[in-house]
């Protein structure tokens, strides 16, 4: 589980990735900002942290979810981004 937490801190850099066991299946994970400040706080599984397709989307959310944190995305975009891309799919199957 160390080499996945140092995954994530060279990921999320300058933030850091704090990985707490949580049971016995969950994990919780915080990502702090320079000032100790906690930015995001998941709960997470065992299994998202050690099948590689999981935790590329694991990523992908949390990164997601910072850029919208620090105002760099708004949910609307996302909202948008996936109307559309439903839209592209219906057209594919007609």
């Amino acid at each position: 589980m160390e080499s996945v937490s140092l995954l994530l801190n060279e990921a999320f850099a300058p933030y850091l990735v704090t990985l707490a066991p949580q049971g016995t299946t969950d994990f919780a994970l915080s990502l702090s900002d320079e000032s100790g400040l906690e930015v995001l706080q998941r709960t997470v599984r065992a299994s998202q942290l050690q099948d590689q397709r999981l935790l590329v989307d694991l990523v992908d959310g949390l990164q997601r979810d910072l850029r919208i944190a620090e105002g760099r995305l708004q949910p609307c975009v996302i909202a948008a981004w996936q109307h559309a891309r439903q839209g592209r799919n219906l057209s594919a199957t007609l």
